[in-house]
């Protein structure tokens, strides 16, 4: 049985990469319409991702013939039920042109075999609830929807004003 998709090849980001992985950024800010929220720099990414202490870390997809098509970024988190780390997908992109082409899927394996491989209890990430073909992508793989749950966060003035308070 032969398939028509290509190869897809994943490999670990370099320092080399943040131009590409801020393109990534920019075109998922744009897909999900939150590019006024697109504040950060190729400054940033090379601090954050490949300082002195790397915060995240990245895998970038590629096709033949198509170059580097898609990238997820992801961090460590810890279950203290589980008592195991866990590993939470921030971001997960392809470019338009190579959607349906299994990169998405090619990536989100590579990750939860990476997950495996490090010892991680499970594999975490949010979706936008407008967002029905990546849901659907999603509960057909078998994750789990955590609808009883809500997600909170502090940023910006909010965060500085809080964390200032008594």
């Amino acid at each position: 049985m032969s398939s028509n998709k290509p190869v897809v090849s994943i490999r670990a980001a370099t320092v080399a990469d943040v131009p590409t992985i801020f393109d990534f950024i920019k075109g998922l800010a744009i897909y999900e319409k939150l590019e006024r929220e697109h504040v950060g720099t190729h400054a940033d990414l090379t601090a954050t991702l490949f300082g002195e202490r790397p915060y995240a870390h990245v895998f970038i997809a590629s096709l033949p013939e198509k170059g580097d098509v898609g990238f997820c970024l992801y961090f460590f988190n810890y279950s203290t039920f589980l008592c195991k780390p866990g590993i939470y997908l921030e971001d997960l992109f392809v470019k338009e042109e190579a959607r349906g082409l299994g990169v998405g899927k090619a990536l989100l394996k590579h990750l939860a075999k990476e997950a495996l491989r490090l010892g991680c209890g499970r594999l975490d990430w949010q979706a936008l609830d407008w967002n029905t073909p990546a849901i659907n992508f999603y509960l057909g793989i078998g994750a789990k929807s955590l609808d009883e749950w809500k997600s909170f966060r502090l940023t910006g003035e909010n965060l500085t004003k809080f964390a200032g308070s008594s």
